[in-house]
């Protein structure tokens, strides 16, 4: 594949006030070896990930919506990262570019945020909430025209006041820095929590305004979901652990120690003992398509362990690739069968899917080391 202008390096190239103008030639994918094109063949990964970008679109509605079940936004505002993860950009004069288009005008309407909150119109609370955020984070730059990225910052500014606002709850000291279902929520879980955080880092990345300790306070909470008791310098007592879905619970899961390993080093803790840790223990204890919460888990298995590197990164891509594509259908979609996520439906499950396979590709700035 050709070597791309990242949108990071975009934004800080091309930008006026926090917006990028729409029609530069700095909007879309920009090849430096155009002449090379024709040399790349696409591999097994890449067909099944075009199959699941196909198979996802056939889920849009007329409204833009792209959910074959309940949380109409946040599965709309995944199914747009899935879009976005392999390149597609909303100013395309495409199919896929038009149906991004038509997805992030949908997520935009004004009846979908309420006083800066995306999770009640759709029913999908504070999970929703902080999915949104992340998507308008990742897609700020890149939309269709100058208003539609003045929409998406003005939304974003709102939403990232409530995930703030959020946080600065009253709560008791082990579940201080995190955040739970809903915005005045006095308690706090790891799932819920990793997605704000990812939309914060993502905020502060783009230039918003993000205070410091915000990021800090979440490491702290963080660190309370460790399920390894920290010494004084803390250093876990037990090195090879991992995370629980709230603090005091001391065992570890596969997709609660994928969410706090990528949380983690979204806060930029990429040397902490507890990455280090949390790493070796999913090299210990690797995915499986029974998992609870598979498609979820592997989400933040496949980047955390990319940016750890070397055995990690390596084991990580082998697995996601070989799991994943064993368990997409002959349509295309991926769809779980097990437990609680088999009610999420196609869109989930296939966004979810696309965005693991699709950490190969470095268009998200979520995605790059």
């Amino acid at each position: 594949m050709t070597k791309s202008i990242t949108r990071r390096q975009l934004l800080s190239q091309w930008t006026a006030g926090g917006v990028a103008a729409a029609g530069s030639p700095w909007l879309g994918t920009i090849s430096r070896a155009d002449d090379l094109t024709d040399l790349y063949v696409p591999d097994s990964l890449d067909l099944a990930v075009d199959r699941g970008i196909d198979a996802l679109l056939r889920q849009q509605a007329n409204d833009g919506s792209i959910a074959d079940r309940a949380n109409a936004t946040a599965m709309t505002s995944l199914a747009i990262m899935a879009l976005a993860c392999v390149g597609t950009v909303a100013g395309d004069d495409s199919p896929r570019g038009r149906a991004l288009n038509q997805a992030i005008e949908y997520v935009l309407q004004p009846r979908n945020q309420t006083d800066g909150y995306f999770g009640r119109q759709d029913g999908s609370r504070m999970y929703g909430h902080g999915i949104t955020t992340l998507m308008l984070t990742e897609t700020l730059g890149m939309g269709s025209s100058i208003d539609q990225n003045e929409r998406i910052h003005d939304a974003l500014d709102a939403a990232i006041k409530v995930i703030l606002k959020s946080q600065a709850v009253s709560k008791p000291k082990n579940m201080q820095g995190g955040w739970r279902y809903t915005p005045d929520a006095r308690d706090s879980d790891l799932s819920v929590s990793v997605w704000q955080v990812m939309a914060l880092r993502s905020a502060k990345n783009d230039g918003l305004d993000v205070p410091a300790a915000a990021i800090d306070n979440a490491v702290s909470y963080l660190e309370n979901s460790f399920t390894s008791s920290l010494d004084e310098a803390g250093t876990p007592r037990e090195r090879v652990n991992g995370f629980a879905y709230m603090p005091g619970t001391f065992s570890p899961t596969f997709t609660m120690t994928a969410a706090g390993l990528l949380a983690m080093q979204t806060c930029g803790r990429y040397d902490s003992p507890l990455v280090s840790g949390a790493a070796a223990w999913l090299l210990e204890h690797p995915p499986r398509t029974n998992d609870r919460f598979f498609f979820y888990g592997m989400y933040y298995y496949a980047q955390g362990m990319h940016q750890v590197g070397g055995e990690a990164a390596e084991t990580a891509t082998r697995l996601t690739q070989e799991l994943l594509l064993r368990v997409q259908t002959r349509s295309g979609h991926w769809v779980s069968g097990d437990g609680e996520e088999r009610n999420f439906g196609i869109a989930y499950a296939t966004s979810l899917a696309i965005l693991s396979l699709g950490v190969r590709y470095h268009y998200l700035p979520i995605y790059q080391r």
